[in-house]
């Protein structure tokens, strides 16, 4: 336990991770470790990132006037900017180190975290893949998904499709309807493979790579889904030329001061593991 006023359990100590959950995640493109936090740890860092997230939004709307997109979660980002206990959560060394032993490189930097909260009636999240939206010039990209509560069987965890990471680039786009009916009908004409890890208990985590494919169901309760994620990128990675308006912004907005060719070790890309 660090000590102040701000004194949280600290999240350096290293994850001993198996030659199994390494192999299963190079096989799949995605894993869940459960227990990666303990119970204390999630409901100690729990309020303050709950509390930025609410503080920083920016959604207002009722549920029935958003689109698809906005009516499968509130989105905030980089709270680690605006929060020093969010940041001790983000820059914890267990769960870098974690990724960097899944994604079998030396380091791994950070890209930006993202809280998700799915409200009570919120709609299911789109297939997608998330490097369609990242300006890298690699594929070892991950990223760590956190509930912050237990998920019930009828939440649980994503949908994810088994080896899709190894196809890259499917062509499904932006989170969006399109991107829903594209994937699914890819996944019943090839007879791809779909696994969910069913319920959660807080400080269990999913990890996925940047081109596996994936979606998250809707959510039927009267409770939230309050979930944290961290995006890590392989140290020694370097900024991509973009190819679409969306990679463009990411290239403003997480790799500010990276030109296209640079090494993306910009300010807001510490090295965490």
């Amino acid at each position: 336990m660090s000590r102040g006023p701000l004194a949280r359990p600290d999240l350096d100590d290293p994850y001993a991770v198996d030659a199994a959950t390494v192999h299963a995640f190079a096989r799949d493109g995605h894993v869940a470790v459960p227990g990666l936090a303990t119970a204390a740890e999630v409901a100690a860092y729990r309020p303050a990132i709950e509390a930025a997230a609410a503080a920083y939004n920016r959604e207002t709307r009722p549920l029935a006037e958003r689109d698809t997109y906005g009516r499968a979660f509130r989105q905030t980002a980089n709270l680690w900017r605006r929060d020093e206990v969010v940041r001790r959560f983000v820059f914890g060394r267990r769960f870098a180190g974690l990724a960097a032993a899944l994604l079998g490189v030396e380091g791994v930097r950070l890209y930006h975290d993202q809280a998700l909260v799915k409200e009570p009636g919120g709609g299911p999240t789109p297939w997608h893949q998330d490097q369609v939206y990242w300006p890298l010039d690699t594929d070892r990209t991950i990223t760590m998904w956190m509930p912050l509560v237990d998920l019930p069987p009828e939440v649980g965890s994503m949908t994810f499709v088994s080896g899709s990471h190894l196809g890259g680039d499917v062509g499904a786009a932006e989170i969006s309807d399109g991107s829903e009916a594209a994937v699914a009908a890819l996944v019943r004409e090839r007879g791809l493979t779909t696994a969910t890890h069913g319920a959660l208990r807080a400080g269990d985590a999913t990890f996925h790579a940047g081109w596996t494919l994936h979606r998250a169901a809707a959510n039927p309760t009267d409770r939230m889904r309050p979930v944290m994620t961290v995006i890590y990128f392989a140290d020694g990675a370097r900024a991509g030329r973009p190819t679409s308006p969306y990679q463009e912004f990411d290239l403003r907005m997480w790799l500010r001061d990276v030109a296209p060719g640079d090494l993306a070790a910009g300010p807001l890309n510490p090295r965490l593991a």
